[in-house]
């Protein structure tokens, strides 16, 4: 399954309908096919694709919604969905829209589906519940511009929820049928849960490329799980061997960076082999910038990303965004009267021109920290020192 365009509208905190469309928006040249991902015929997706915006702006609500509905896709009860807590301030009469697009390997499927709020008469508890949701799609070979990637008529109908159907729980999608008859879903790395925890997220054996690469002084870090307890094996060169069975005791002998690079980079891995999408929030924290552009360019190298893994990230690392050739891989995210997020390609047309220094200088609108909010604070701090 790959996503080509997911749609929301409704979502508590955001100004008005909102889209992330991971198919390429910009004409794609022989240079970009390197760099992007062929789903079928002209059809290619970004492989790497950029939130950024200041503080506050609403990068990770973002971030949560798309974990959301890869999960929703891959069959999971919407209440047992971690990052459900985007719907926790919408009110009983009211309803949240998200329509997906995907390709399922032959077909172009549009998935709609209402979820709302549902309370209890007995206890007063709420939950969320799908309300309505059809599904419909359509043969690729059909699709021969881009323009009509997302065009469906009654026709292609194939399914509609049936509230009276008991096989079905109301708050699992419709998709379940299609994903056990097709084999087919999403593998999805979520990292948006250890942004504020800088803690080792996956037992392995690293590779000894990957520890020279954080950290040259390591000759060797084991990490499995024996009898429910963490056995953890770290060895320096000229030392002796370490043995420890916490995790979190691995910060008094690694840097925070290594930690994070050790668990970006394997679950990157992971995502390469299996055509999935890796989430990460806040990707510059604990990281220099050379490692973040090392992690962006590998998800856009072919000769590493085979099957078009794809990283979605947010960043307030404006330099970052010199790594992407095109617009339309980047989003800018904005919190006015509400959350906005707009694709870059929307606003500058051009991809020769240098993104991050386009993006300090506020041309694009409600990038930096407005100036009267620094005026205002350099006074104070002005008023502590008489």
């Amino acid at each position: 399954m790959k996503l080509l365009k997911l749609v929301i509208n409704g979502l508590p905190h955001f100004r008005n309908e909102w889209e992330i469309d991971f198919v390429a928006q910009q004409r794609v040249d022989q240079f970009d096919k390197e760099r992007l991902y062929n789903v079928f015929s002209n059809i290619y997706v970004n492989k790497a694709i950029s939130f950024i915006g200041i503080n506050a702006s609403g990068k990770t609500t973002i971030l949560k919604a798309i974990s959301f509905v890869m999960k929703m896709l891959n069959n999971e009860s919407i209440n047992n969905i971690q990052s459900k807590s985007i719907f926790d301030d919408l009110n009983d009469n009211q309803q949240v829209i998200i329509t997906t697009y995907f390709y399922d390997g032959h077909n172009v499927n549009k998935l709609e589906t209402s979820i709302g709020k549902e309370v209890s008469d007995v206890d007063g508890s709420e939950k969320l519940v799908i309300q309505d949701e059809k599904l419909w799609l359509k043969d690729s070979v059909k699709i021969k511009t881009k323009k009509s990637l997302y065009d469906f008529d009654k026709n292609d109908l194939k399914e509609k929820r049936d509230k009276n159907e008991k096989y079905l729980m109301d708050d699992v999608s419709i998709i379940v049928a299609e994903n056990k008859k097709k084999n087919m879903s999403l593998f999805v790395y979520d990292m948006l849960e250890w942004t504020d925890h800088n803690i080792l997220n996956v037992l392995a054996r690293f590779p000894k490329e990957l520890l020279t690469f954080l950290d040259p002084s390591i000759e060797y870090l084991e990490c499995s799980l024996k009898e429910k307890k963490v056995d953890i094996r770290l060895k320096f060169y000229g030392k002796e061997e370490i043995i420890i069975n916490n995790p979190r005791v691995l910060e008094n002998y690694l840097s925070s960076g290594t930690i994070k690079g050790l668990g970006v980079f394997m679950s990157a891995t992971f995502s390469f082999v299996e055509s999935g999408y890796l989430i990460i929030d806040e990707i510059e924290n604990h990281f220099n910038r050379e490692i973040v552009a090392t992690l962006i360019r590998f998800f856009m190298d072919e000769k590493v990303n085979k099957r078009g893994a794809t990283i979605l990230f947010s960043t307030h690392y404006s330099e970052l965004l010199d790594e992407f050739d095109r617009n339309d891989s980047i989003y800018i995210v904005r919190n006015k009267d509400g959350i906005g997020v707009e694709n870059m390609s929307n606003i500058l047309k051009r991809n020769d021109i240098k993104k991050s220094e386009i993006y300090d200088s506020d041309y694009l609108g409600g990038t930096v920290p407005a100036y009267e909010a620094y005026m205002a604070l350099k006074k104070v701090l002005s008023s502590v020192v008489s």
